[in-house]
């Protein structure tokens, strides 16, 4: 399996992340998601992995997140409205944003990506 690991370049914790990630042998490819954000489908999968809370796709430390207001916006946005931003611009999307049969990780928390990657034959 190999996962599509969505990251900013210059992104210290999306560093870490793909560090983490080679560290553990674990196949990869990276897409830099300002140029290729991910598509409303992904996010749509990447939202049931994230118990249906679409606060938690967003960056909310974002500059872009902070000047559209999103935060007061975002409780009236119906599913589709946010997926579509959120595909519309990827500096919106909590990174990294990393798919793959089964997986679905948003943000590098270690212990969860230790319980969803770490017991994966490599």
């Amino acid at each position: 399996m190999t996962l599509k690991a969505c990251i900013h370049p210059n992104c210290s914790t999306c560093r870490r992340a793909l560090d983490w990630l080679d560290c553990r042998k674990i196949d990869y490819n990276t897409v830099d998601i300002r140029e290729n954000p991910p598509s409303a489908a992904e996010l749509g999968m990447m939202l049931q992995h994230c118990a249906n809370n679409l606060r938690k796709l967003f960056n909310t430390s974002g500059q872009l997140y902070r000047q559209q207001g999103i935060k007061d916006k975002l409780s009236t946005m119906t599913e589709q409205e946010a997926l579509s931003l959120l595909s519309g611009n990827g500096m919106l999307v909590k990174r990294p944003f990393v798919l793959g049969e089964g997986i679905g990780l948003v943000g590098f928390h270690e212990k969860e990506w230790e319980a969803a990657l770490g017991k994966r034959v490599h």
